[in-house]
C-alpha cells in the first residue's frame, strides 16, 4: 500500500516534471532571437513527421543549433549533479556533502587546465577532465581502505586532500600559463559555462551521466537505509561495501562527466536536494526523482538568465553560486542542526 506522504510526494513529482517541460519550452523563447512555443513546436513536429520546410534558415539554426545543445546540456547536468548531490548527501549522513567531497570536481578541472595550458581543442579538455576526475575519486577511495575502523570518514578526508592537491595543481598551471591567451581559457572554464557545449560533445557526456543517474534510480530504495546507517543497513541485508562502491562510482561518473563538459558549476548538487526534501521528505524513493527534475529545471532556468542579464554573457557558475550561498546561509540560519 502507498500511504498518503507518499502518494502526495509522487503528485508533486508529477507536477514538477510538467513545469520542467515548462521551462524547456520556454527556454527557446528566451534571448536574443526569441523563437515563440508555437513556432517550436511546429519545427519539431514537422522534423518529426518529415514534413515540407515552411520556416526560415535562421529559425532552425538557432532551434538545432545553438538553443538545443544548451539547453538540453542545462537539463542533463542539473540533473546530474543534483542526483549526485542527493547520493552524496545519503551515504555520508552529511546534509553539507556536495557531489565534490571526494575530489572529482577539483580532478577534472586540473586536467581541463592542463589540456588548455598545452594547447589541445575542446575534445581532449573534455576527456582528460572526465579521465582525472575518475583518478582523483579513485585514490581517494584507495586511500580510505587504508582506514578501518570508519571508512566512511577516511574516504572523506582522503577526498578533501585529493581536491586539495589537484586545487593546487591547477592554481600552478593558472602561475605559469600564458596571461594574454592561456590564462583567460582557463580562468573562464572554471567558472563554469554551458554556452559552448555541442550536441556530439553532448552526446558522449550523456552516456555517463545518465548511466549514472539509472544505477542511482534504481538503488534509491536501498539509499533510504544506507542513510539511516550502516548497521540499521546490514541488519536489513544490504552490503554496505558494495553499496557505498557502488554509489561512489554512480555519483564519480556522472560528476567527472558534468564538469567535463561544463567546467566548474558549483552549489546545485548541495542546494538542490535540499529543495526536494523540503517539498517531497526525506523518502529517497521520491525525493531522488524530485532532485533530477529540480535540478534539471534550476539550471535551465539559471541559463536563461546568464544569457540575458548583460550584453556579455555571464559565467553560469557564477549565477549559481549567487543563487546557492544565500540560500543554504538561509538554510543554516532558521533550520539549524536540521538543515
Amino acid at each position: 500500500m502507498i500511504n498518503t506522504a507518499e502518494k502526495r510526494g509522487r503528485w508533486l513529482v508529477l507536477v514538477a516534471a510538467v513545469m520542467l517541460v515548462v521551462v524547456f519550452v520556454l527556454s527557446f523563447a528566451l534571448g536574443k532571437y526569441p523563437v515563440p512555443p508555437d513556432t517550436l513546436l511546429h519545427v519539431l513536429w514537422s522534423k518529426l513527421t518529415n514534413a515540407a520546410k515552411d520556416w526560415p534558415d535562421d529559425i532552425e539554426l538557432v532551434i538545432f543549433k545553438i538553443r538545443m545543445p544548451r539547453i538540453f546540456a542545462g537539463a542533463l547536468i542539473g540533473a546530474g549533479l543534483s542526483a549526485a548531490g542527493a547520493a552524496y548527501q545519503g551515504l555520508f549522513r552529511n546534509p553539507m556533502v556536495s557531489p565534490d567531497v571526494l575530489g572529482a570536481s577539483a580532478g577534472a578541472g586540473f586536467g581541463a587546465a592542463f589540456s588548455l595550458y598545452l594547447g589541445l581543442n575542446f575534445a581532449f579538455v573534455s576527456v582528460n577532465a572526465f579521465i582525472c576526475g575518475i583518478i582523483a575519486v579513485g585514490t581517494a577511495y584507495l586511500i580510505s581502505t587504508k582506514v578501518k575502523q570508519n571508512p566512511t570518514l577516511g574516504m572523506v578526508l582522503a577526498g578533501i586532500m585529493i581536491s586539495s592537491l589537484f586545487t593546487s595543481g591547477t592554481s600552478y598551471i593558472k602561475l605559469i600559463a600564458d596571461p594574454d591567451n592561456t590564462l583567460p581559457l582557463i580562468t573562464y572554464w572554471l567558472m563554469g559555462s554551458i554556452s559552448s557545449i555541442r550536441i556530439n560533445e553532448l552526446v558522449y557526456a550523456s552516456i555517463p551521466i545518465l548511466s549514472g543517474m539509472f544505477i542511482l534510480f534504481l538503488l534509491r530504495w536501498k539509499m533510504n537505509l544506507v542513510a539511516v546507517g550502516e548497521d540499521e543497513a546490514r541488519s536489513m541485508g544490504i552490503n554496505t561495501k558494495i553499496m557505498r562502491i557502488i554509489i561512489v562510482s554512480a555519483a564519480t561518473m556522472i560528476t567527472a562527466a558534468c564538469v567535463s563538459i561544463s567546467g566548474m558549476i558549483g552549489w546545485v548538487g548541495l542546494v538542490i536536494p535540499h529543495f526536494s526534501r523540503m517539498a517531497v521528505g526525506h523518502d529517497y524513493r521520491v525525493m531522488l526523482p524530485m532532485s533530477m527534475i529540480m535540478g534539471a529545471g534550476f539550471l535551465m532556468i539559471v541559463d536563461n538568465f546568464a544569457r540575458m542579464l548583460a550584453t556579455l554573457e555571464i559565467p553560469i557558475g557564477i549565477l549559481t553560486s549567487f543563487v546557492g550561498a544565500p540560500f543554504f546561509l538561509y538554510l543554516i540560519l532558521k533550520r539549524g542542526n536540521n538543515v
